[in-house]
């Protein structure tokens, strides 16, 4: 076991999947000599070649466009977003093309695609490169999107997206590229889509997140033993395809929910999460399902006061635990 950061073992994970598969590509801006923005990539153009490690001009909507076309034709490309906040000029090509080919073939066709996009909150980031997207592909059949917390994870669910045969959407938590650390396997492995994971036991209430927000939610819920409140965490890992069997058992036996992420709250992936509570597990309920998420401001300000309160973190997780317990 080697102890990494998280945007290490995305490395290691894209080092190992062009090793073992010649159909792996690499396609994004700056990814070749520069080894992308967060560094994700440094070192496998000189390892793999410019026909493997593909540096792409600016223009989004054509570069999935050509992963796309890759895809259909046997290759299995990677392809780098630089920020998910740029990726909206490619949402035909991923929400009318990827995501919907294999249907309107009939399975003929498949599109081995993965999009990593780095998301959420950072600081200086403002507008334009701190924006949370999940909800917008999260709505769309055809699409897998997967969000790791940890650097084990981020490994072993990105060789999995990478094999899979139809899109991923990976979102990496950039905010925890180099905060969020942890023991790696040196060989390969993969964790399967659509686990969640109980990452603290607890039978106060149940706190489902994702992400970074997994993070800050395991601290809260540390601190939170000091006032006598037992929370079980649940790190979601795959929001499509969601594991809401394991959600619905936790709740069955703690009878209380607050769900986080960075997310605007208005129309994020928890309201989602409370109405399939509301429908599936209504009676076991002893109180309303709490949501946890950003204002419902455009963005994220620059300004760093303003940043620490837009952004959910490990106090204002634990206040929503106070205010969820007492109820």
């Amino acid at each position: 076991m080697t102890n990494l950061l998280l945007i290490d073992a995305v490395q290691q994970a894209l080092e190992s999947a062009l090793s073992r598969d010649e159909r792996v590509i690499l396609i994004g801006e700056d990814i070749g000599k520069l080894g992308g923005l967060f560094g994700a990539t440094r070192g496998l153009l000189g390892r793999f070649g410019q026909t493997r490690v593909i540096d792409a001009p600016p223009g989004l909507g054509s570069m999935v466009g050509v992963s796309i076309g890759a895809a259909l034709s046997g290759f299995r490309p990677v392809c780098e977003i630089p920020f998910a906040d740029s990726i909206y000029p490619a949402l035909n090509q991923v929400l009318n093309e990827a995501a919907r080919i294999y249907f309107r073939s009939a399975g003929d066709w498949q599109v081995p695609l993965v999009l990593r996009v780095p998301y959420g909150g950072i600081a200086g980031g403002g507008l334009y490169h701190s924006q949370c997207v999940e909800s917008l592909f999260t709505h769309t059949p055809g699409l897998k999107v997967v969000v790791p917390s940890n650097p084990y994870d981020a490994k072993g669910l990105l060789l999995t997206a990478i094999a899979d045969p139809n899109p991923v959407v990976f979102l990496e938590p950039k905010r925890g590229y180099r905060l969020l650390k942890g023991d790696v396997p040196p060989i390969d492995y993969e964790v399967p889509l659509g686990h969640a994971r109980i990452s603290r036991r607890g039978y106060d209430l149940s706190l489902v997140a994702y992400g970074l927000m997994h993070e800050f939610a395991l601290q809260a819920a540390q601190m939170a033993v000091a006032e006598g409140i037992e929370v079980e965490v649940i790190d979601l890992r795959t929001l499509c395809p969601l594991d809401l069997e394991t959600i619905l058992v936790s709740v069955n036996k703690t009878g209380k929910a607050l769900i986080v992420h960075e997310d605007n709250l208005t129309g994020g992936f928890g309201a989602e999460i409370a109405a399939l509570l509301a429908e599936r597990a209504f009676q076991d309920l002893d109180a309303p399902v709490i949501r946890l998420g950003g204002p419902d401001v455009p963005a994220i300000p620059y300004s760093p006061d303003l940043f620490d309160w837009f952004m959910p973190g490990p106090d204002k997780i634990l206040e929503a635990i106070r205010r969820l317990a007492r109820y």
